[in-house]
């Protein structure tokens, strides 16, 4: 069963925020007013305040692109605009003050098709001009199994797109305007995103939810063998490509298959520890914390906890860090990369 719009579910499952106190910036939150969505339909500034006033100390949030407000008129190329103006402009009503102290959309990672080749650039100066001071890059989803029981946007035509040519004559515009790439993926693409970042060193570069680890479908049963396989391209990529900076989270995503969302009870802090632990504590070793950054990718997974129970997770699975470790992993890594 869905249970990201039974919020009836996830409260029967409530957690004080342990160490309030700690600074944390959200690297990676949606806004969006849909309807007839698979994840909760409407994520604005009242639904991700609720959020928020979880109790933990968020002091800054980074919005990234969903295809959200997109212009209705105009050349196609130049819709993904909008987003960035309507994410800016939830940016300025956090920045008032009159909705707490969190700046929510602090940063703004917005949407460019890099498959316009070089003519992409106007679009990226055009999505700076809309945010001058809160603007920095793009994401561009490359999700793509064969295998249709694991979710893939339906804009997502196939594999091989970060191999591209005509694609990576648009990521070749990136660097020159100082903008972040960021690649949501499902982790048999781990080699292509490799390959991509080897070929680009001068761009800045974020792996958005620890690679994608699926396990639904063909993959279901199968989570030691894709560990491994997972491990093994995750430390080419900490080994070979500085300029990638890794999204600790989203393994609460139903293609992750830990299946949280068919139960009576939603998980707590300390299950979702125990769950992830492998995962996080491998990338943070093979990267350091320098180079991770926690992330809450809500609301998507709402499907599966509530923000206070994931965030409370997150202080679990490091509490024996060294204090400038979490204070990398939960605020000075986005800090930096987002130049916040």
């Amino acid at each position: 069963m869905d249970r990201s719009q039974n919020a009836d579910w996830l409260d029967r499952v409530r957690e004080e925020a342990l160490e309030p106190g700690l600074p944390i910036i959200d690297t990676h939150h949606h806004l969006w007013d849909r309807n007839g969505t698979f994840i909760q339909n409407r994520y604005l500034m009242d639904e991700i305040q609720a959020d928020l006033h979880s109790g933990h100390n968020i002091v800054s949030t980074v919005f990234v692109e969903c295809h959200a407000m997109y212009r209705a008129e105009g050349v196609e190329a130049r819709r993904p605009v909008g987003e960035v103006e309507f994410a800016n402009g939830i940016a300025a009503m956090a920045a008032s003050g009159g909705y707490g102290p969190t700046q929510v959309a602090k940063a703004i990672i917005g949407h460019a098709d890099l498959q316009l080749g070089a003519g992409v650039k106007a679009v990226l100066e055009a999505e700076q001009a809309a945010a001058p001071q809160r603007y920095r890059g793009i994401r561009y989803i490359g999700a793509w199994v064969e295998d249709t029981a694991v979710f893939r946007p339906d804009y997502v035509k196939g594999p091989g797109l970060y191999l591209d040519s005509t694609f990576r004559e648009g990521f070749a515009q990136l660097a020159p305007l100082g903008l972040i790439f960021e690649a949501a993926i499902r982790h048999p693409q781990l080699p292509d995103f490799l390959d991509l970042a080897r070929a680009f060193p001068d761009t800045a570069m974020v792996l958005d939810h620890i690679g994608g680890v699926v396990g639904v479908g063909t993959y279901a049963g199968r989570r030691d063998e894709i560990f491994d396989t997972w491990k093994a391209d995750i430390a080419a990529i900490a080994r070979d490509c500085p300029n990638v900076v890794v999204k600790l989270g989203a393994l609460n995503m139903t293609y992750c298959g830990f299946g949280w969302e068919q139960r009576d009870l939603p998980p707590s802090s300390e299950e979702l520890c125990v769950a992830y632990r492998p995962y996080y504590e491998t990338v943070i070793e093979l990267f350091g914390p320098e180079r991770c950054m926690f992330e809450s990718n809500f609301p998507v997974d709402k499907v599966s906890c509530s923000y206070g129970v994931l965030w409370n997770s997150f202080k679990r699975m490091t509490e024996d860090y060294a204090p400038g470790e979490r204070a990398a992993l939960f605020h000075d890594t986005a800090a930096r990369v987002y130049r916040i």
